[in-house]
C-alpha cells in the first residue's frame, strides 16, 4: 500500500517514531511534515505540490483548528483517511462539543481512526467509518532504566489547557493531602530520566473518556501507573486490569486507599509495575501502534460521493 502522510511540523510530541512505525507496515509512506500556512491552505497545497493518483490512502493528521475551516476541499480529496487524537473533545465540555462529528458528517465516506475506544464507539454510532488505534509510547526514547526511584509520586505535564482543567483539579486537590510533584521537563532525554525516578505516577485524565499519551510512557519507564479510570470499554480495549497491570480510581479517597496498600505492600506494586511495562512494551511502542495504524487502512474504504476532486482544483 502506498501511503501520503501529511502531519504537523509543529507538534509538542515528538512522533517521529510512530510514523517511522506506519512507513514499515507500507509499501510506501510519503510522510510530508506541513508548517502553520501549509495546513491552512491545503488546497494550494495539493494543487502545487501532491499527485493523489499515487497514492492508495491519504492520511490526514493535522491540526483539527485548520482542518475544520476547510472542509469543502478536504471532503474532495479521494482515499481519505484521517487520524485524530484529540476527538475525545468532540464529547467533553470544551469549545470542540461536537465539532468533530459536524466536521466528519461533511464527509460521512472518510475512514476515522480515534485514539479512544469509547469515542471510537459513538463516531460509529453515529454512522461514521470510526475504528480505534491506541495512543503509545516512542520505544527510542523512553526505557526502562533500572535506577533509584527518589520520586514516591508526581505528574509530569501540562495543566494549562482548558481540556486539562479536570486533570488540574484533581492535581492541585491530591497534592493538599499527599505529597506529590507536579513538574515539567522537556521532552527526550529528562523528561525519561525524571520517569525512571517516579515510583508512583498520577495518570489524572479526568473527563476526557480516553487515555492520554502518559499513561503508556509511564508504564514503559517501569512507574506503577495510577490512572483515572476511563470505564470498561477503555480498560478492555487496552487491556487495563485494576492491581494487577495498572491501578484505577474514581476519586481521591480511592485513589489513597490504594496507594496506602500498595505502600505497605512493596511486592505487590513491583509486579504491578512489572506487568504495566510489559503490556506497554508488547503492544503500545510507537512501532507497534503504527503497524496497527497500517492494518487498519488497510480495509476496504467506503465509497466517495463527493465532488470531482479536480474541478475544485480547477482543472
Amino acid at each position: 500500500m502506498n501511503v501520503l502522510l501529511l502531519v504537523q511540523k509543529e507538534q509538542r510530541a515528538i512522533l517521529d517514531r510512530l510514523y517511522e512505525g506506519i512507513g514499515e507496515a507500507c509499501t510506501t509512506c510519503d510522510v510530508r511534515w506541513l508548517g502553520s500556512e501549509e495546513q491552512a491552505n491545503l488546497r494550494r497545497y495539493f494543487r502545487e505540490q501532491v499527485d493523489c493518483s499515487r497514492y492508495d490512502r491519504i492520511v490526514f493528521f493535522l491540526r483539527f483548528k485548520k482542518e475544520m475551516k476547510q472542509w469543502r476541499f478536504i471532503r474532495t480529496v479521494p482515499n481519505l483517511v484521517i487520524l485524530e487524537h484529540d476527538a475525545y473533545q468532540n464529547y467533553i465540555p470544551c469549545k470542540y462539543t461536537g465539532a468533530f462529528s459536524k466536521h466528519y458528517q461533511r464527509m460521512p465516506w472518510a475512514r476515522i481512526i480515534s485514539s479512544g475506544a469509547g469515542v471510537a464507539q459513538r463516531l460509529r454510532e453515529e454512522g461514521f467509518d470510526a475504528h480505534f488505534v491506541p495512543k503509545g509510547y516512542d520505544q527510542a526514547l523512553l526505557k526502562y532504566q533500572q535506577v533509584e526511584r527518589d520520586i514516591e509520586l508526581a505528574f509530569v505535564g501540562s495543566l494549562k489547557s482548558v481540556a486539562y482543567s479536570g486533570r488540574k483539579a484533581l492535581l492541585e486537590e491530591l497534592a493538599q493531602v499527599e505529597p506529590l510533584l507536579i513538574t515539567k521537563t522537556h521532552s527526550g532525554q529528562e523528561y525519561c530520566d525524571v520517569l525512571n525516578r517516579i515510583r508512583f505516577f498520577v495518570g489524572a485524565d479526568v473527563g476526557m473518556g480516553e487515555y492520554m499519551i502518559k499513561n503508556f510512557e509511564a508504564m514503559a519507564c517501569g512507574c506503577v501507573l495510577l490512572t483515572y479510570d476511563q470505564g470498561e470499554v477503555e480498560n478492555q480495549a487496552l487491556g487495563f486490569v485494576d492491581m494487577h497491570n495498572v491501578v484505577l480510581y474514581r476519586s481521591i479517597a480511592e485513589l489513597r486507599e490504594k496507594l496506602t496498600v500498595l505502600r505497605a505492600d512493596t511486592a505487590l506494586a513491583k509486579r504491578i509495575a512489572d506487568a504495566g511495562k510489559a503490556l506497554a512494551e508488547q503492544r503500545y511502542s510507537f512501532n507497534a501502534i503504527g503497524h496497527s495504524i497500517v492494518h487498519t487502512l488497510n480495509e476496504p474504504l467506503s465509497p466517495m460521493s463527493a465532488p470531482n476532486f479536480w474541478r475544485w482544483l480547477g482543472f
